[in-house]
């Protein structure tokens, strides 16, 4: 018999150990982005160096144009930087367009030219915070190319035509060489990217209704917040799919599985509204209905069970008998309201098993040829973006007053380099005009900057005089653009490094040939320093919404909808839900920022939403319903519609009074003989909740 040495023994054991580590640490998050940056800024400086060769060899005179494309256009996945640069280039052609009609037309008046320039910017900045998808891209490239291109033409507009033409070229080119290395050359894909986040985001619904179902509160609020968020993220990564190289998710099936999960984020709270209401721990509640809701809860937390779909269809047939045999003859309060239970928990089965059917869908590569078997909604509505008209406009006009006003400085000075300093300045308003509080995004920017000319003044008057070979000059370039490509594709650097790539390029003088001259460069410095620090404090004081104002907007926005709603305005009710969950999204980081306790901006939110989902449904019903019910409901939401529809939240007077004559209205529609009461129950009940769901709570515990 052999037998391993010890010293062999030993060996293996610390060769499998260091095998291990070196597995972990390949696996670590940290790690896996460390290399996606490398793999990104490699191919970044690749498309740039190729993008410069083919505008020398062409004869381009401004050829470093094709390189700050490239990283302009460079998106760490395929579909995304594919997407983004035909949306460059056909921003580019607009604004090239607009800029050539411009210029021509008012050559006599400098200020009128420049004035109708930055209305130009301020109107693509306006539609491009309006739009909220990708090809809101090509409306900042519409104002950045005019400011680019206009405002040094103003005092010399003969050679407008030469110079845009020569600048479509060379972003052109800049574009077709970012897409190309970037598709073809160890392409990172967006559809992984998307199926990953998609089954995550479904593992969190499934935890989401385990929550509500045992009513923990603390849970669900976090759930129903990730799930927000999350859906916003899907939306963003779907909208680049068109783009992918790699087989994608048919838009049909992706927008049917976020209906309903918009729908489930707003039944956890109805169900664990009335567990909480009921108190199905305390011995009183139905015995069918608390081991109804113990097997949904086993049901959804185990997603890999055997026969799950036969176990759903079963979950659903037990949740509607008990609602109908509970609803049917309900004497006692308690009654409706479990059969109302009953019916929100069979419907919540049907929208996770809708979820876990489409999901394998998508992985096996198959369209949706028969949606007969969904449970819930057969017709799809998918996401849909807040549109805010009035602070588009109110962003937009910020960035026409401080252009107007360093255009004046310039024109009136007869500064030589003001039309390249306001020509930066329009770029950055068309750049960050979209966030809240752009300025602190230029300050960013500003940042890479001092560190682009740095390197710049050691490339023009150190380096480049010793460079004779287009080889050794790549072989020079790559150290700073290797290291700022790496810094891009990390979302906290990514404007720093824009800093750094854009002012490089520019201030090197990678032309055609050798050019350094140190006074041109000072002063480029100089107009590139003013330009950056005057967008920042214009951008502060014309452009900047407190992130109070922004969030209040949001919620007076809301009760605004909800009283339209209420009187019968935007019946879709698939389509209110998945607005008011955009708005939820777009509060998350707003609330960071100011540091406000979640719970109570965001419950306020998502009462707004399941107000304003029911009374859409009850103004629809309110035909079918005659007499003095029919009455009392049109006064009903006639005084949600004032109400909470208002400026300002609802007093809980207002909230109580509302309640009571709900309460009383349910009580006469149970015991009215309309073929279609238990229905109409059903939504008075989901009223009184999303009214004031504590205050009913309390209210029902005396009629148990």
């Amino acid at each position: 018999m052999i037998t391993a040495s010890p010293r062999n023994s030993l060996s293996n054991n610390v060769a499998n150990a260091l095998l291990q580590a070196g597995t972990a640490f390949l696996r670590k998050p940290s790690t896996k982005a460390d290399a996606d940056a490398i793999i990104f800024s490699v191919k970044s400086f690749a498309a740039a160096m190729l993008a410069y060769y083919i505008s020398l060899r062409i004869g381009l005179p401004k050829p470093f144009w094709a390189i700050i494309t490239v990283y302009i256009v460079s998106q760490t996945s395929a579909g995304a930087s594919f997407s983004r640069g035909v949306y460059r280039l056909a921003g580019t052609l607009v604004g090239a367009i607009a800029t050539v009609v411009i210029v021509p037309n008012f050559v006599n008046d400098p200020m009128m030219c420049s004035a109708v320039i930055a209305g130009w910017i301020g109107l693509c900045l306006f539609f491009s915070i309006l739009d909220r998808t990708p090809r809101a891209y090509a409306f900042v490239l519409a104002g950045y190319t005019a400011s680019l291109i206009g405002f040094p033409s103003v005092l010399d507009p003969g050679s407008i035509f030469e110079t845009a033409s020569v600048r479509v070229q060379e972003i052109s080119i800049g574009i077709l060489c970012a897409v190309v290395i970037h598709r073809y050359i160890l392409p990172k894909r967006m559809t992984p990217q998307l199926t990953g986040k998609l089954s995550a985001t479904l593992r969190d619904a499934r935890r989401l209704a385990g929550h509500a179902l045992n009513g923990t509160s603390g849970e669900t609020h976090e759930g129903r917040h990730q799930l927000a968020a999350d859906l916003l993220v899907i939306q963003g990564l779907a909208a680049h799919l068109p783009y992918d190289p790699a087989p994608t998710p048919p838009r049909k099936i992706l927008q049917l599985i976020h209906d309903r999960l918009a729908r489930l984020m707003v039944l956890a709270a109805e169900i664990e509204d009335r567990v909480d209401a009921l108190r199905l721990g305390d011995g009183h509640a139905s015995a069918e209905l608390i081991a109804l809701i113990a097997e949904i809860g086993a049901w959804a937390a185990n997603a890999e069970t055997r026969d799950r779909e036969v176990a759903a269809a079963q979950l659903i047939r037990h949740g509607r008998s008990v609602q109908k045999r509970l609803g049917a003859d309900a004497a006692m309060f308690r009654d409706r309201l479990s059969a109302n239970l009953a019916g929100h928990l069979a419907e919540m089965v049907g929208l996770l098993q809708d979820c876990d059917r489409l999901e394998r869908n998508i992985a096996a590569n198959g369209g949706l040829r028969d949606a007969t078997w969904l449970h819930g909604p057969k017709q799809a509505m998918g996401y849909v973006y807040h549109r805010d008209a009035w602070m588009a406009g109110r962003a937009a006009l910020g960035a026409i007053v401080g252009i107007l006003v360093g255009c004046a400085f310039w024109i009136w000075s007869a500064w030589p380099e003001g039309g390249m300093a306001v020509s930066i300045l329009g770029v950055c308003c068309a750049l960050f005009g979209n966030f809240d509080a752009p300025a602190a995004f230029v300050v960013k920017y500003l940042c890479g900057s001092i560190y682009g000319v740095v390197i710049s003044l050691i490339y023009s008057f150190i380096i480049l005089p010793q460079v004779t070979d287009f080889r050794i000059l790549v072989a020079v370039l790559a150290p700073a653009f290797l290291f700022a490509g790496s810094l891009q594709a990390r979302l906290p650097t990514t404007f720093m490094a824009l800093g750094m790539t854009l002012t490089v390029p520019i201030l090197s003088a990678l032309g055609p040939y050798y050019s350094g001259d140190f006074t041109m460069s000072l002063n480029s410095v100089i107009a590139l320093f003013a330009a950056v620090g005057f967008g920042a404090v214009s951008m502060s004081l014309f452009q900047t919404v407190p992130v109070d104002g922004a969030i209040s907007r949001l919620l007076r926005l809301s009760r605004r909808d909800v009283g339209r709603r209420a009187l019968g305005a935007a019946p879709n009710e698939a389509r209110w839900t998945s607005l008011m969950i955009d708005r939820t999204a777009l509060l998350l980081p707003r609330l960071r920022l100011t540091g406000k306790v979640y719970p109570d901006v965001l419950d306020e939110m998502l009462h707004h939403l399941r107000t304003g989902h029911v009374t859409g449904q009850l103004r629809k019903a309110i035909p079918q319903i005659k007499g003095d019910a029919g009455v009392e409901l049109r006064e009903i939401l006639s005084i949600i519609a004032k109400r909470v529809g208002g400026r300002k939240s609802s007093t809980t007077a207002c909230l109580i009074d509302l309640g009571q004559r709900i309460e009383t209205l349910i009580k006469k529609m149970a015991g009215s003989a309309l073929r279609n009461r238990l229905q109409i129950v059903d939504l008075l009940i989901d009223l009184r909740f999303a009214l004031d769901a504590q205050a009913y709570g309390r209210s029902t515990t005396d009629d148990r």
